[in-house]
C-alpha cells in the first residue's frame, strides 16, 4: 500500500536531515584545532515477509526467492575519522601535536568520564598559577599537572614528552614534568562533550596510558598544531548527494500520495 511507502520515505527524511546536521557540523569546524570528522551510518529497518523463500509448491519445487517490502531506514551511529590531521607550524612553545596515535589528557569536571578528558588539541596556554592548561573555553589542566616557574624565559618540550623549563640566570634547564598519553581500544566508542574533548565510556574501553614515543603512541611536535582532518570537498561532495538523496525521498512522498489520491477517487467512478 501507498500507506507503506509514505512512512518509509518518512524515514528516509528524518535520516537524512540527520546527516545534513553532521555534515554541517563538519564544515563548521574546518578550522577547528584537533578535530576530527564523522560520518553518519545507516541501516535498514524491518521487512514485512508477504512470500516465504524455499516454501514448495504442488509439483514439489520450490520458491527461489521470498517477496520481502523494507520498511525504511535509520541512522545507526556516527563513526569518526581519527587519522591525523595536516600538521601546521606555529612558532609557540606550548604549541604541541602528537604525531601518530594518542591524546591529551586533561581535568573535566568530576562526574564527566572520572574527571578526565581526553584531546587532540595541542593548543595549550599557562593560566595565573603557572600550570599548563587547554586552550578552550573552560581551560581544563593538563594531567598530569605540569607548572611553570615564574622566572621561566623559555620551555622546551622533548619528542618523548619530557618539559624543561629555561630560568633565568640558569645555565642548565629544568625538567618540570612528563606529558602522558592515552589511547583506547575503540576510540570511536569516546563521547564527545564539546571544547575539543571526549571522555571515556563503556564502549571506548579504559584508557591506554604511556609516554610519548613508547609503543604505539606518537611523539610531541614542539610548535605545531594538528589541524582539523575536515576535507571540505569530500564534505561538499557528500552533502550535495545527501540533498539529492533528500529530494528524491519527497518525491517518493509525492508518488504515493497521489496513488492514495486515485483510490480515493475511485468510489466516485
Amino acid at each position: 500500500m501507498a500507506v507503506m511507502a509514505l512512512h518509509s520515505a518518512a524515514t528516509g527524511l528524518s535520516a537524512l536531515s540527520t546527516e545534513i546536521d553532521i555534515i554541517a557540523n563538519n564544515l563548521a569546524n574546518v578550522n577547528t584545532t584537533g578535530f576530527k570528522s564523522s560520518r553518519a551510518n545507516f541501516e535498514d529497518l524491518l521487512y514485512q515477509e508477504k512470500a516465504q523463500p524455499g516454501v514448495e509448491n504442488a509439483n514439489g519445487d520450490q520458491r527461489p526467492a521470498g517477496l520481502f517490502v523494507g520498511l525504511g531506514t535509520r541512522i545507526s551511529n556516527t563513526q569518526y575519522d581519527f587519522t591525523i590531521g595536516p600538521p601546521v607550524t606555529t612558532g609557540r612553545e606550548l604549541d604541541m601535536m602528537i604525531d601518530g596515535s594518542g591524546f591529551f589528557k586533561v581535568s573535566v569536571l568530576p562526574e564527566l568520564g572520572d574527571g578526565i578528558g581526553y584531546t587532540r588539541a595541542g593548543n595549550f596556554f599557562v593560566n595565573q598559577d603557572g600550570d599548563v592548561v587547554l586552550g578552550n573555553s573552560d581551560g581544563p589542566r593538563l594531567e598530569p599537572g605540569i607548572n611553570v616557574p615564574a622566572d621561566t624565559t623559555r620551555v622546551e618540550v622533548s619528542a618523548d614528552g619530557q618539559v624543561f623549563a629555561f630560568q633565568s640566570g640558569a645555565v642548565v634547564p629544568t625538567n618540570i614534568g612528563q606529558l602522558q598519553l592515552a589511547t583506547f581500544v575503540n576510540p570511536n566508542g569516546l563521547k564527545p562533550i564539546g571544547g575539543n574533548l571526549f571522555i571515556e565510556s563503556a564502549a571506548s574501553g579504559p584508557p591506554i596510558e604511556g609516554n610519548p614515543g613508547e609503543g604505539t603512541f606518537g611523539r610531541i611536535l614542539q610548535k605545531f598544531l594538528e589541524s582539523s582532518n575536515v576535507d571540505p570537498v569530500t564534505e561538499l561532495v557528500s552533502l550535495i548527494k545527501t540533498q539529492r538523496a533528500f529530494e528524491m525521498n519527497s518525491q517518493s512522498i509525492q508518488a504515493a500520495d497521489e496513488a492514495m489520491q486515485v483510490i480515493g477517487n475511485l468510489r466516485r467512478f
